[in-house]
């Protein structure tokens, strides 16, 4: 059988769309030659043409790129255990079937419950326990603007949960985080006072366990009308509470 490879990630780089900057310090070959003789009482000419070999020196957050969220970044408990880190959680749960949702449309609130549901009648699919849910809300476009942190819609808690009683445990999206954008949570609160109205989908982790997926790219590459397999490991960042992830779709 042959696979077509989907990348479904957006780069680590440094870009305007990550509020909280992404360095990269490159090391050439010829850097690199005297680094690696430093102390070796040779010399860095030894090498042919005096050029050694290159590196980067990176310094990023685990939540930078495309990366998964787990329950202990949520709060320090989950279903009133431990909240799990991104080391911790079960490999079983980043492989396997998944499908994307189109939820893309001119309208600028979370993705409701309703929407989930019209979709996965609309294209004629089925959820069953453990598979791996994507919503498309078409906000990958804005990748390397500042709009990219500001202008999407998010995911709502009640959808949230109605995939989690559908025994979904990871559930992704292509905008820059799973709720609404900072602001606009911060602005709603100070005008009604309601502490449910910030990050009411990471809220929601305390009590039901599960992963985010955040900042996928090429959604609209997927399949709408049936399942296909996702990798979606992310790295193994003992204690932490994300892992950025190489999410690619195996077509």
């Amino acid at each position: 059988m042959k696979w077509r490879l989907i990348d479904l990630t957006v780069p680590l780089e440094a870009t305007i769309s990550e509020p909280e900057p992404v360095n990269i310090e490159w090391i050439d070959h010829r850097e690199g030659a005297f680094l690696l003789t430093r102390g070796s009482g040779i010399h860095a000419d030894s090498f042919p043409e005096g050029l050694g070999l290159s590196l980067e020196r990176i310094r990023l957050t685990s939540h930078s790129g495309t990366h998964v969220d787990a329950p202990i970044h949520y709060g320090p408990t989950s279903e009133g255990k431990k909240a799990r880190s991104i080391d911790e959680m079960p490999l079983e749960w980043f492989f396997g079937p998944a499908v994307v949702l189109d939820c893309r449309t001119e309208n600028t609130e979370p993705v409701t419950c309703e929407e989930i549901k019209s979709a996965l009648n609309r294209q004629g699919l089925d959820l069953e326990a453990g598979n791996i849910v994507f919503i498309n809300t078409g906000a990958d476009h804005l990748w390397g603007t500042s709009e990219y942190f500001t202008n999407f819609r998010g995911f709502s808690a009640e959808a949230t949960e109605w995939l989690i009683d559908c025994e979904i445990r990871v559930i992704g999206i292509d905008s820059f985080g799973f709720d609404p954008p900072f602001q606009k949570m911060i602005q709603s609160y100070l005008q009604t006072g309601d502490p449910r109205t910030l990050w009411p989908c990471h809220m929601l982790g305390r009590k039901r366990e599960y992963c985010q997926i955040e900042r996928l790219a090429n959604l609209s590459l997927l399949p709408t009308d049936r399942k296909f397999l996702v990798s979606c490991f992310p790295l193994r960042l003992k204690g932490c509470g994300a892992g950025p992830s190489r999410v690619v779709a195996l077509l």
